[in-house]
């Protein structure tokens, strides 16, 4: 059975966040320890793929739409299929660190540039689909940890060979990941290999200088503060008030379970009704939520808060995605999404560092609240900037 070029790359997009997230989550910190880090030294190796997102996603974003984004979902496939064999060779904390760098380089590349394509493949239902790759991606990222965990409790006997055994299986993944992208039909959009660079750095500076997709890419980060904020701290207040770390596990996986089921519909529902309401109406309700976990203690009101954390996650990243788009053209869709990247992992890789620093001083409690600040900010700030109109921003877009 022949799939689909949408279903292909979901899948592919299945295979390469498995991958990634199998290389951190639960084997990085344990690794970066049995190497001799100190938590200092953890935090700061779990940081750098982050960074290179930070960094890489936008020029990723600009080369795609330069060039074929199908040869850029390739290139990020070459990374994803080979760096995590280096791991095999890793003895010291340095060589993990500047591992992890070039790693991080692969998602840095593939999310954007999948999402531009996604975007480009469909208009009336583009909400959907996108939210139909998320959850696709979300998946990969559930069974990641799961997987991973299983085999270092398998190997616990031994535990440089479990480290090893879960890197090789990253590498699988990855290569997995290579196959199904060189499947990938051509895209039929035109490229711009032969404009020059000028253009392309005026065609990201048009996006750039775009408030309606600045203030989007905002609400976005500052939802991922919030969210950063909840998975990383969450699970310490919750066992300090008693909580096992069984139930814990338990209250994460709700959160990623909901927002991965209800993505494809929140995306498909702002389709149809429109997405500004939506994002700013899912941005409160998430800042409620994140504001009113320190109020709660025992387990059902903190499982219920997670999966309407989840929810209000669905309700807004499925339809500011899918604004971004909406908002850019074609020529610039790639650049678009690069920005939006680089400014979602400044929201996400922020949240902890700061509310950590919160929460030495001031608790817990203070840091939920700090964070449902940052949200409801953003999402007043995106309400009063009305923006530029679609119709602006969608000529030359085909129908």
């Amino acid at each position: 059975m022949r799939l689909s070029p949408f279903l292909l790359l979901c899948i592919t997009g299945l295979f390469a966040i498995f991958s990634s997230t199998i290389s951190k989550s639960p084997v990085l910190p344990l690794f970066a320890a049995h190497l001799g880090a100190d938590p200092s030294g953890v935090g700061f190796v779990a940081a750098v793929s982050a960074f290179t997102g930070v960094v890489f996603s936008i020029p990723a974003g600009i080369l795609s739409d330069r060039f074929d984004k199908r040869k850029m979902l390739i290139l990020s496939s070459c990374v994803f299929s080979t760096v995590p064999f280096l791991y095999l060779a890793v003895t010291q904390i340095w060589q993990l660190a500047v591992v992890r760098f070039f790693h991080g380089f692969a998602t840095a590349i593939f999310i954007p540039v999948a999402m531009a394509l996604v975007s480009e493949l469909f208009h009336e239902e583009r909400g959907e689909k996108m939210g139909w790759f998320s959850t696709a991606t979300l998946f990969g990222r559930f069974m990641a940890p799961i997987i991973g965990g299983s085999i270092i409790g398998a190997l616990a006997f031994n535990p440089g060979l479990a480290y090893k055994t879960v890197y090789i299986v990253c590498g699988l993944a990855g290569t997995v990941t290579f196959l199904l992208t060189i499947i990938i039909p051509q895209s039929e959009t035109p490229q711009h290999e032969n404009q020059a660079w000028g253009d392309t750095v005026e065609t990201f500076r048009t996006v750039f200088s775009n408030k309606a997709i600045l203030i989007t890419c905002a609400v976005e980060a500052a939802i991922l503060f919030a969210y950063g904020t909840f998975e990383t701290f969450l699970p310490l207040y919750s066992v300090r008030n008693g909580l096992s770390p069984y139930a814990v596990g338990i209250l994460l996986s709700a959160q990623v379970i909901t927002l991965a089921l209800s993505k494809p519909i929140m995306g498909r529902f702002s389709d149809r009704h429109g997405r500004r309401p939506q994002i700013f109406t899912g941005a409160l309700i998430a800042a409620a939520c994140i504001g009113i976990f320190s109020l709660f203690r025992s387990f059902i009101p903190l499982l219920a808060l997670s999966i309407a954390f989840g929810f209000s996650l669905s309700i807004v990243t499925s339809a500011s995605s899918a604004y971004v788009a909406d908002l850019s053209s074609r020529e610039a869709r790639g650049s678009a999404m690069g920005l939006l990247g680089s400014i979602m992992d400044m929201g996400h890789t922020t949240g902890p560092l700061v509310s950590g620093f919160v929460a030495a001083y001031s608790g817990f409690g203070m840091a939920f609240k700090g964070a449902s600040l940052v949200l409801a900010v953003a999402a007043f700030v995106f309400w009063m900037r009305r923006g530029i109109k679609l119709k602006s921003c969608l000529n030359k877009e085909e129908r």
